[in-house]
């Protein structure tokens, strides 16, 4: 049985079996994306909405997402494609658009200031080999390129979809093996191991969503931005920016309120001891 190569977990598939994420099956002995080209969301949204602050500002750009994740974020805010249970429906419904079709679409919005695509929604590295082949023929088409991810990818997916990658967001959801671990069924050491190779290859700025009661302390935000700040890429480490950003609650969490603003304004504080470029979000 084949071994999925895109993540921590390895999914060992038999034939006809579809791995943790829901998007990724053992199909003739190869593991694939089942979710190629399967599009269950697009819209047309500011740049700075993804979020990017110093990338293109003030530019659109054509998001797509489709269905599936490899993380189980309790609050996540989309998981009607992401969670794999609640993504089933939309593996049998979501409309199939080419690659070719999808830059076709993306360059007729360019009369509204489209700059290019961005994959966004679910976790785009589980379908990367869409990824990949879209945003080489959007590239060779003048377009750009952003990836929204989560940053659960072996250096494998990296290498392949880099080349044609010119922004990345990333969430750095907390910097705690346990939070990962625990909390989001998630792999810490390889989210940073992504960080820094994406970091090498192009544009990344990086979000964290604090949690009240689980993320939301001074000293891991100490910690979490001056590991930012150590890496070495097309940029300082300093100059990567970093989002932090208000929980509410939604999904499964709905016994916490919502992070005081003042705790979001403080962390933000403290991450501008190591980086310069630090933005606060959903305030």
């Amino acid at each position: 049985m084949p071994n999925c190569e895109v993540c921590f977990r390895k999914c060992n598939l038999s034939e006809g079996q579809t791995g943790f994420c829901g998007a990724r099956i053992c199909a003739g002995g190869k593991v694939v994306a089942a979710n190629y080209g399967r599009i269950t969301s697009a819209a047309l949204d500011p740049i700075e909405k993804k979020p990017l602050k110093r990338f293109m500002p003030g530019a659109k750009v054509l998001s797509v997402g489709s269905y599936g994740c490899n993380l189980r974020c309790p609050y996540c805010q989309n998981h009607e494609i992401s969670w794999s249970r609640e993504a089933m429906g939309y593996a049998e419904h979501a409309e199939f658009v080419s690659p070719e079709e999808l830059v076709q679409m993306a360059l007729g919005l360019r009369s509204r200031g489209n700059i290019g695509i961005a994959f966004t929604y679910n976790e785009p590295l589980i379908g990367y080999e869409f990824v990949r082949d879209t945003a080489k023929l959007a590239k060779e088409a003048g377009l750009k390129n952003v990836l929204v991810t989560n940053g659960t990818g072996s250096q494998k997916v990296l290498d392949e979809i880099s080349p044609y990658i010119d922004a990345m967001n990333i969430d750095l959801k907390a910097f705690t093996d346990y939070f990962y671990r625990d909390y989001i069924q998630g792999d810490l050491g390889m989210v940073k191991d992504f960080i820094e190779g994406a970091a090498e290859r192009c544009h990344v700025e990086l979000t964290t969503l604090i949690i009240p009661g689980e993320n939301d302390s001074e000293e891991e935000m100490r910690e979490l931005s001056q590991w930012v700040a150590s890496l070495r890429g097309k940029v300082p480490g300093d100059q990567i920016p970093l989002h932090v950003t208000r929980f509410f609650p939604q999904f499964h969490v709905t016994d916490k309120s919502p992070t005081p603003t003042k705790t979001v304004l403080r962390l933000a504080d403290v991450a501008r001891e190591n980086l310069k470029f630090v933005y606060t979000g959903n305030i």
